[in-house]
């Protein structure tokens, strides 16, 4: 804008040199002066509503100023704007009712970089984006880890996974990259001199599933998460409990905080007949549907959950639940199944908002309903002992007797 205005200004000293040069009558450079004013003033009016969005917006960003002014100008004691700015921010994304989207000031979306934001499951590595050769950073990496193991070290720069140029990408766009790569080995193109890395991924995730045969006969087994690898070893835990000779099964969804919906895909498609197994829809409407094929696992089967069971989680027991092909235990989910995204503002703070939702097959919208409800609602008095029932022996009526995972013994009875 600024650079607008200097050269109007410019070109308006040009005319005005050319008509007193040439003799014309002052009335009449008046007159051109208030057309061409006229004129300014028109192009920087509409200048600014395009940049703000259109005339309600403009309306709205005045009356935003005006109240900062009053306040500032007002209010018996000092009044720091930068805060108040940041207030509001916060208070109009508070306003959409998701838990789940919140803003960040500048300061709180540095320190959200380099905590939870980028410290990628079982990778073992933090990093943070360099705008300046379009990668990202290494700011730690973990004694031990696939990262580590790799040689990957604090101060290099990441340009590409597996040939996929990085540039242009936010921070939950890599994690989402790196974490679909975590059960296999992939190359990290580095541009401090070395070419490339190579990064074994393949043991990452093995401990998120956890299984065993009970003495009453059911497969147990938890996924802990739905990170890269968790849907595949799932299923191969189940297959490993069905060779010998287990005739129901307990999947145990507690505290799973999600991860990928391509591995919750895996899972169901493992158990389920046919048909959609669920859909992600943004705010447009457009739908990715995902489907299953013909083959299934026909056995008894239990799924227990509670308040801890989050997004991918929940949408798997929320599609065992409509199919029919499994009784819930447990305890209502919170509805925790929109993906969110991180939004970066000119000013260096940051908006994490939901932008896509979990449909069932039905179209039921997890999230709006409230959650997940079970068929058979119980708690256990002891949260700690959640899943601690190996080295149990079989009760009268042929149930785990030696545990205080009270759901699951309900869920075993149920079976038996």
């Amino acid at each position: 804008m600024k650079n607008l205005l200097t050269r109007i200004g410019r070109s308006l000293g040009r005319i005005l040199s050319v008509l007193f040069n040439v003799g014309i009558p002052l009335k009449y450079v008046l007159l051109l002066l208030a057309i061409l004013g006229g004129g300014v003033y028109f192009m920087t009016y509409h200048s600014m509503l395009n940049r703000v969005g259109g005339k309600d917006d403009y309306s709205e960003a005045m009356r935003y100023i005006e109240i900062k002014d009053t306040l500032e100008n007002e209010f018996i004691d000092p009044v720091d704007r930068k805060a108040l700015g940041n207030a509001a921010a916060a208070a109009m994304v508070n306003e959409l009712g998701d838990s789940w989207s919140y803003y960040m000031s500048e300061d709180e979306y540095r320190t959200y970089q380099l905590s939870s934001s980028n410290d990628y499951s079982d990778i073992g590595m933090s990093i943070v984006k360099d705008d300046n050769v379009g990668g990202f950073q290494v700011i730690s990496v973990y004694p031990g880890s696939p990262a580590a193991n790799a040689g990957v070290g604090v101060g290099m720069i990441i340009t590409a996974v597996d040939g996929q140029r990085l540039a242009g990408y936010s921070a939950d766009q890599v994690r989402t990259l790196i974490r679909s790569k975590l059960n296999t080995v992939f190359v990290l193109e580095i541009s401090n001199g070395q070419n490339s890395i190579e990064v074994d991924c393949t043991n990452a995730n093995s401990g998120a599933v956890v299984s065993r045969l009970e003495k009453t006969g059911a497969a147990y087994v938890q996924i802990k998460n739905f990170e890269a690898g968790s849907g595949q070893a799932a299923v191969d835990a189940i297959e490993a409990l069905l060779a010998q000779d287990a005739d129901s099964l307990v999947l145990d969804l507690r505290n799973n905080s999600g991860g990928l919906s391509t591995e919750v895909a895996t899972l169901l498609d493992y158990l389920l007949p046919g048909g959609t197994l669920f859909v992600e829809v943004d705010k447009d409407g457009n739908r990715i549907e995902t489907g299953s094929d013909s083959m299934s696992l026909q056995l008894p089967m239990a799924v227990l959950i509670n308040s801890g069971t989050y997004r991918e989680a929940e949408l798997c027991a929320a599609v065992l639940k409509e199919s029919g092909w499994a009784t819930l235990l447990g305890e209502p989910t919170v509805g925790n199944t929109r993906s969110q995204e991180t939004i970066v503002l000119s000013d260096g703070s940051a908006i994490r908002l939901s932008t896509h939702s979990y449909l069932t097959a039905s179209g039921l919208d997890i999230s709006a309903s409230g959650g997940v409800v079970p068929d058979l609602i119980c708690y256990n008095s002891d949260e700690s002992a959640t899943g601690t029932t190996e080295g149990t022996t079989g009760g009268e009526d042929g149930t785990a007797s030696i545990s205080n995972d009270e759901q699951l013994m309900q869920a075993l009875r149920y079976l038996s």
